[in-house]
């Protein structure tokens, strides 16, 4: 007898825990739209998406497309304020337009820094420049970078390196030898447009920037720029095709269609320009959740 009290007692406690349950109860679906409310700030899916597509060595030698194309699809759709940006208006120009400069007044604007997060697999940062100030040309060995144009206008200019590479004595003073790359882009990007990429050997891993307008570019690099470890930033300088002639040293397996001479420069490697102005900024968007 008193067995069967106990089963009875046993269910009608099991029933009311269950029924007092069944107020905190939510259903699967309905938790799952309820966390999707709440959205993170698009630098933060930025960076979980970085943080599981690099590694320390960068990409895979043979990456898939699909994490390419998600980043690629992220930063298209950012824009100043989802980084605590604010754009510039155009008339801090102060009437010197683009050609209204000489290079070396161009190069003395000042060009902010920001710095969003970095790590041993890849740098998140942002660049924001005044009217015709300019990031000469440099190249990313070993790195690949995407780039997002915020707001403004700016043009780009890049090159990658003819392989077999082929170099040469060159006779401009302090410059000893110039080695030959083909042109992989020459034009203006104005936000708002698509992000670009540049691998370790195509897309045009050694570019200059020069502001068209006040603008912005949002900068993801995979791995970072890391010196010991062989990844140092290079400046070089760039002469005309004619500049150094038609003849190659044998054996490099260089060929120039003609008509084609136009695609070509020979680049020289120069120190640091002693004029490029660039100064640290705070960044003011979102925080990350490292």
């Amino acid at each position: 007898m008193f067995s069967e009290i106990q089963k009875v007692t046993d269910k009608a406690m099991v029933f009311l825990q269950k029924k007092a349950l069944s107020a905190l109860y939510i259903p699967k679906q309905k938790l799952h739209m309820a966390m999707n409310n709440t959205t993170a700030p698009k630098v933060q899916l930025l960076y979980d998406l970085c943080k599981t597509t690099f590694t320390p060595s960068g990409l895979s030698s043979s990456p898939s497309p699909q994490p390419i194309h998600k980043l690629c699809s992220l930063l298209d759709t950012f824009g100043p304020a989802d980084v605590g940006l604010k754009e510039e208006s155009p008339d801090d120009d102060r009437g010197h337009g683009f050609f209204g400069l000489n290079r070396v007044t161009r190069w003395a604007q000042p060009i902010t820094y920001l710095d969003i997060h970095e790590c041993d697999n890849f740098t998140m940062c942002i660049f924001c420049f005044p009217t015709s100030s300019v990031i000469p040309l440099h190249d990313h060995p070993g790195m690949t970078v995407f780039s997002k144009v915020l707001y403004g206008s700016m043009h780009v200019k890049a090159y990658d390196w003819v392989e077999p590479s082929c170099i040469k004595e060159s006779q401009e003073p302090g410059c000893p030898q110039v080695r030959l790359a083909r042109l992989a882009a020459d034009k203006v990007l104005t936000a708002p447009c698509g992000t670009s990429i540049l691998y370790p050997k195509t897309g045009g891993n050694l570019h200059c920037f020069t502001a068209v307008t006040p603008c912005a570019v949002l900068d993801v690099l995979a791995p970072p720029y890391r010196e010991d470890l062989g990844r140092k930033c290079t400046y070089y300088v760039d002469y005309p095709y004619s500049a150094f002639g038609n003849d190659f040293p044998q054996g490099n397996g260089a060929q120039i269609s003609n008509g084609k001479e136009e695609e070509y420069a020979w680049l020289a490697e120069i120190e640091t320009p002693d004029d490029l102005y660039m100064r640290s900024g705070v960044y003011v968007g979102p925080s990350i959740r490292v």
